[in-house]
């Protein structure tokens, strides 16, 4: 009797995954909790057990659901209970975010797709841990050729050379730039070496006939816009 008790006893989860699925078909993201997102894509990597404490812990060591997504392969595998088949399922879900919003910013001409921009721009590096400065190269409609990381490093620390940027932008046959780099601290306050070194760069591409847009600052809380504040 014990035995065959044993042998129908389900584990407390059984069904959980199904009843997750459908209520996310159903009603999409915006139907699940952070950690019942996560929950479901760590599902379809580790096909057995309860993953329920894993998606909780993570975001509870990380910080958040996007925190998650962002952290690096190597401190992904300091959580407890998260595997290279884990760690996998998370990357290729930031990569997936990344390109979705490169592709919405890419639709249309940036100047009229400036929300689609920034989501681009915080998936991109809003939850790094070290300071980016990226280059968003655009053609005469001003719509995105490239994005590339000029420089890792603070501002302050790591100099920035006006006629490597614009030497790039000529090679792109880039018609304007935007300049955007993160800020970990969390505040997007721009520094006097920030401003400088901005200034340069568009006093370079003024001479050869190339308009510097903005100058985005990125963070965890928000943004800032040169433009906005009159820095440019």
């Amino acid at each position: 009797m014990d035995a065959e008790k044993s042998k129908s006893a389900k584990p407390h989860y059984h069904g959980h995954r199904q009843r997750l699925r459908d209520r996310f078909i159903k009603g999409g993201a915006t139907a699940l909790a952070d950690y019942e997102l996560l929950e479901l894509m760590l599902c379809m990597a580790m096909p057995r057990g309860d993953v329920k404490p894993l998606a909780k812990s993570l975001i509870a060591q990380f910080g958040s659901f996007a925190n998650v997504l962002a952290a690096r392969p190597e401190d992904l595998k300091t959580a407890k209970g998260l595997g290279e088949a884990g760690i996998a399922a998370i990357k290729i879900a930031e990569a997936s975010a990344l390109h979705l919003s490169r592709e919405r910013a890419m639709e249309l001409p940036v100047i009229a797709s400036w929300e689609q921009l920034i989501d681009y721009c915080r998936a991109r590096i809003g939850h790094l841990k070290n300071e980016e400065l990226h280059l968003l190269f655009l053609d005469r409609k001003n719509r995105l050729i490239a994005d590339e990381c000029h420089q890792r490093g603070t501002v302050d620390h790591t100099p920035v050379y006006p006629r490597e940027v614009i030497k790039r932008a000529l090679e792109l046959h880039a018609s304007a730039l935007i300049l955007v780099h993160n800020h970990p601290s969390g505040d997007a306050t721009p520094s006097k070496g920030d401003i400088d070194m901005t200034r340069k760069i568009v006093d370079a591409a003024k001479a050869m006939d190339i308009t510097v847009h903005d100058h985005i600052i990125i963070s965890r809380a928000g943004y800032n816009s040169f433009k906005t504040l009159g820095l440019i």
